[in-house]
């Protein structure tokens, strides 16, 4: 064998070995980046950063709750939508005691011939009245697909928690209704 093809020999098993390792490497760097997405929401979730998990649909009613019924608490209900749809609630407003039990709707009508996914995200109004009010089941806590003109009622289950100030006498209850770019469904 001459020295030629030694070295061509010798170049081909090296090409194939680094081409063997880019390879596996390849493979790693795609697997890291398919793991990053469940990674991220694990973290964000646990580190209560991301306002699309909400943590409060894990509440459970304390079985001693006690309706303070010295007191009322007007609950203002408002509605944003960013997309193709109507977005409103039900009611405007409702009265409740501290500590009740209260289910209210929302109502939402995907306008378009498409199907389209959508998340919403909740604000309160005082901010310090947040930690009070005490999500049990939500339309938020999850994403919504919307068929081709479909419409939907949604509920929302809370109660307010009886350790609110005194002085908090209503709150609002906002929510802001968006389109989750690239998980709309065309329409087949």
């Amino acid at each position: 064998m001459s020295t030629t093809q030694a070295s061509a020999g010798r170049r081909l098993r090296l090409n194939r070995s680094t081409l063997g390792k880019l390879v596996v490497v390849a493979a790693v760097m795609f697997g890291f980046g398919y793991a990053m997405v469940p990674l991220y929401r694990q973290i964000c979730e646990e580190l209560g950063i991301n306002v699309l998990t909400q943590k409060d649909g894990t509440v459970k009613m304390p079985a001693n709750t006690q309706v303070d019924r010295s007191r009322s608490i007007v609950v203002e209900l408002d509605a944003n939508a960013q997309g193709p749809w109507r977005f409103r609630p039900t009611q405007n407003s409702i009265t409740v005691h501290p500590g009740e039990l209260t289910t209210v709707t929302y109502e939402v009508v995907n306008t378009q011939d498409r199907t389209v996914a959508a998340q919403a995200i909740p604000s309160y109004a005082p901010q310090s009245a947040m930690p009070y009010f005490k999500k049990v089941e939500c339309f938020c806590f999850k994403q919504q697909t919307l068929g081709p003109k479909e419409a939907k009622q949604m509920p929302v289950v809370f109660f307010v928690d009886p350790k609110l100030p005194k002085e908090v006498k209503t709150i609002t209850l906002s929510y802001t209704f968006f389109e989750i770019g690239g998980a709309a469904q065309p329409k087949g």
